[in-house]
């Protein structure tokens, strides 16, 4: 199906063109959320203050070679801090969610994780109990994900000076392969592929918060997806982009590609995956799957000539037994992300707008 280009569409890739610019006087929650706010802080602010070429693709890691000769192994470098609350999920914990979020970052470039960084920032009171549960949580998802922790640093603050735990991890992982994987590498006719069910931590989370008295078995989809990399690397030829839809779900994700790449991407609601029970939280507490963050989950874009051998080896995997075609790259509207409905109507799939799940990570 092809798309002409309307007023409306017109109007969006204007829009999207601008040079993004921090109107804001303060920093407010939906600065952190991953929608268009926090774009505007990192491309409008951040970006402009630390401009570098290895900062500029934007991608969730940077790649870089040590001697610069081309002949150097390629290594992998990234950092995140986590905030999440509560501390303790179904599922999963901040300590497990601090190991498996950088190694997944690593592994998006299609870096093999090696070693981590761990830094604490605890506030006065906290249980120690509590700390020797994350602590154990973040050795055994390291040893899940077949890394070390090799560093890190702890600062105890005031009470009232931070939320019980804050956590920060760096990481590096070695590039073993020829592939170079990048937003900017997506051309039309690629498919677009999901390994999984949309929303899964991002709904965990909202429940867990106990805002609402639901009861449910969602769990969060929280895990290292290097294993599953790992399995898709054995023929990475084809692979244009790799990317975990954390803050701000699958439709941010998909707009980070589209932005980048400039082309548009066309995804079937049909095609969607989405569990009963997600789907059911969303419905009562007004949210959209599409922006609900996974941890657990990745979305490829590749070739179409490979996609379904792609396809094949990640179903063969547990973490990618649910993969999917969700979608295809086209050349027309460039930097739109548009879905073909239920229905059979077609809309764009904007960027998060505002916060709608904040400090699910």
């Amino acid at each position: 199906m092809k798309f002409t280009t309307t007023p409306l569409f017109e109007r969006v890739e204007r829009a999207r063109r601008r040079k993004p610019r921090v109107k804001d006087e303060f920093i407010t929650l939906a600065h952190g959320a991953g929608g268009k706010a926090m774009h505007e802080l990192v491309e409008g602010l951040f970006l402009d203050y630390f401009r570098n070429p290895l900062l500029e693709t934007l991608e969730d890691q940077a790649v870089f070679e040590i001697a610069g000769d081309g002949r150097a192994p390629r290594l992998a470098f990234t950092t995140d801090s986590y905030v999440v609350t509560p501390l303790f999920f179904p599922g999963g914990d901040i300590g497990r969610l601090a190991v498996c979020g950088t190694v997944n970052d690593l592994a998006m470039s299609g870096a093999r994780p090696l070693y981590l960084s761990a830094g604490f920032i605890i506030e006065e009171g906290f249980p120690v109990a509590d700390l020797k549960r994350v602590l154990q949580s973040m050795r055994d998802a390291a040893e899940e994900a077949g890394v070390q922790i090799v560093t890190g640093d702890t600062k105890v603050v005031q009470r009232g000076g931070a939320d019980k735990l804050f956590i920060n991890t760096a990481g590096i992982g070695l590039i073993e392969h020829g592939a170079r994987f990048s937003a900017a590498k997506v051309r039309a006719g690629d498919r677009v592929i999901l390994s999984g069910s949309m929303g899964d931590h991002g709904a965990t989370i909202m429940i867990a918060r106990g805002e609402l008295e639901l009861e449910t078995d969602i769990r969060s989809d929280v895990a290292p997806l290097w294993p599953l990399v790992e399995a898709m690397l054995e023929t990475p030829a084809g692979i244009h982009a790799m990317r975990d839809p954390t803050r701000g779900g699958v439709a941010t994700t998909l707009n980070e590609i589209a932005l980048a790449s400039e082309v548009c991407l066309r995804i079937d609601e049909r095609a969607l995956p989405v569990r009963d029970e997600v789907k059911g939280a969303c419905e009562i507490l007004g949210l959209d799957p599409l922006y609900l963050s996974n941890e657990g989950e990745l979305v490829v874009v590749v070739a179409a000539e490979v996609a379904e051998q792609l396809l094949a080896q990640m179903r063969q995997h547990p973490l990618g037994r649910d993969a999917r075609v969700i979608g295809e790259a086209q050349a027309e509207p460039p930097g739109i992300v548009v879905l073909k409905t239920a229905f059979g109507g077609t809309r764009i799939v904007d960027m998060l707008v505002g916060e709608q799940a904040p400090r699910i990570c």
